[in-house]
Order: structure tokens, then C-alpha cells, then sequence
């Protein structure tokens, strides 16, 4: 993986950790593409289920690295910069803001340590990207709506309150908890967990950035695949391309 992100295997868990945290882990270019990476790599692998968290104490990330950040935020969010049909629990502490918890979000299951704060400022700071919208499935709306508008703090009380979070627990246990639910899930019947996964995404109303994010992911694979380099050397060398379909 990359420097930013790790992945490391235990016992058919996956363990994908952004390694950021003397930038309280900030969400610049290469903690997004090392996050992409993992999830490719968590789908094509032996694991059956994943857990997300974050180094350091301060922060599960601070969002996007105002001094760099990302090109594309959507490529780092599971099930939308990267298909992921296996399950994922997010083990949460400290601030997580912004793009952060759009990533939070899209993982199945989440536990937080009750030093958690969500936060999403976008509305204050005059811009957005617009994954956070789908969150009026997923939370009721007027809560989703409050989050997503005054931007203001949103403990872990108030979290698991509004169905945000599934446990929250003491400080630096969160990672032991989601340990709990990724062993249910790692003896679980693994077409019945990915199936039920599929329908249920395919449930939830997904905003328009995310149907947007989605389709863009599936044509930069078509842009960036071997059959993609093959036509373009092909047309620049007035010749007939072999493509492969890959």
C-alpha cells in the first residue's frame, strides 16, 4: 500500500489504517488513492470484511488537506471510488470531519469512542462536493440536514441518538469493538453478507454526486484500462488495435 495507508491481513480481516497523524489525517491525493487502492486490493482478496480506522489520538481525519488537497475526494469512498461488496466497520475517534465522515458513511457498520465529533462546515466554508447529500437516506432528515447546514459539532451521543453510529464506546476501545463485529462477520455466509449488502445500496436514494462519482469511477476504468492505451496507440499509428478486454 502506500505510506499514508496501510493494509495488513488478520485472520480473514482485513485492517486498512490511514497513517496520517501528525496531520491530524488530513485527506490529501495520496491518503485518497492509498484508500482506493485497499479497497481494490479488500475486494480482491481472501478477507471477508474490513475494518477502517486511524492512527494517532486526535483525530480520525480533519477531512481534506486544505494545503493539498485531493484532486477527486470520491475516489477514497468505499462503494463509490471503488466497488466494495464485502462489509466494512469503521472505527472512529476524535474529530472526523468533512469528507471524512462522507467516507464513515459509506462503511456498513460504525463504532465510536466517545471522544468522537462529527462535524461538516462545508456550507460555512463555500464549497462542497456533495456525497455528504446522501445522508438524508441514511439518518432521518432533519438531522441530516442540520448536519449538513449549520455545520455545527455532533458528538458521539448524539450520533448514535440519530442512528449515525452503531456503539460507542470508551475512549481507544473502538478498535477492539469493530475486532467484535468484523469476527461475527467473518464466519457469516459471505454470499448472504454481499448480497445483502448490494440491495441494500441499491435501496438507499443515492444523490446526484454519488450517481455522478459512481459513473465517472466506471469510465475512467474503461480510459485507464489496457484495451484504452491500445486504442489511442493504435489511432495515433494509423493501425487496426488488438484489444484484450482488459
Amino acid at each position: 500500500m502506500s505510506e499514508v495507508v496501510s493494509y495488513r491481513s488478520e485472520d480473514d480481516i482485513a485492517i486498512i489504517t490511514i497513517e496520517r497523524a501528525e496531520k491530524l489525517n488530513a485527506l490529501n491525493e495520496a491518503v485518497i488513492k492509498g484508500l482506493q487502492a485497499a479497497w481494490r486490493r479488500l475486494e480482491s482478496s481472501d478477507d471477508r470484511v474490513a475494518i477502517l480506522h486511524a492512527a494517532g489520538d486526535r483525530a480520525f481525519s480533519v477531512g481534506a488537506d486544505i494545503t493539498s488537497p485531493p484532486t477527486e475526494m470520491w475516489e477514497g469512498v468505499p462503494s463509490v471510488g471503488a466497488v466494495v461488496s464485502k462489509p466494512i466497520v469503521a472505527a472512529v475517534h476524535g474529530w472526523c470531519i468533512g469528507g471524512a465522515y462522507c467516507i464513515v458513511q459509506m462503511c456498513d457498520l460504525v463504532v465510536a469512542s466517545e471522544t468522537t465529533i462529527f462535524k461538516y462546515p462545508e456550507a460555512q466554508l463555500g464549497f462542497t462536493g456533495g456525497l455528504i447529500a446522501s445522508a438524508v437516506a441514511r439518518i432521518p432528515h432533519k438531522i441530516a440536514m442540520e448536519f449538513m447546514l449549520l455545520g455545527e459539532d455532533l458528538s458521539a451521543a448524539r450520533a448514535y441518538e440519530v442512528g449515525m453510529v452503531n456503539k460507542v464506546v470508551p475512549a481507544g476501545e473502538e478498535l477492539a469493538a469493530a475486532r467484535e463485529y468484523a469476527a461475527i462477520l467473518r464466519h457469516s455466509a459471505p454470499l448472504v453478507v454481499a448480497t445483502l449488502k448490494r440491495f441494500s445500496l441499491e435501496t438507499l436514494n443515492s444523490s446526484p454526486a454519488e450517481g455522478g462519482a459512481i459513473s465517472r469511477e466506471q469510465l475512467l476504468k474503461v480510459r485507464n484500462s489496457e484495451d484504452g492505451a491500445e486504442g489511442r496507440r493504435a489511432f495515433s499509428e494509423k493501425r487496426t488495435p488488438e484489444f484484450q478486454g482488459r
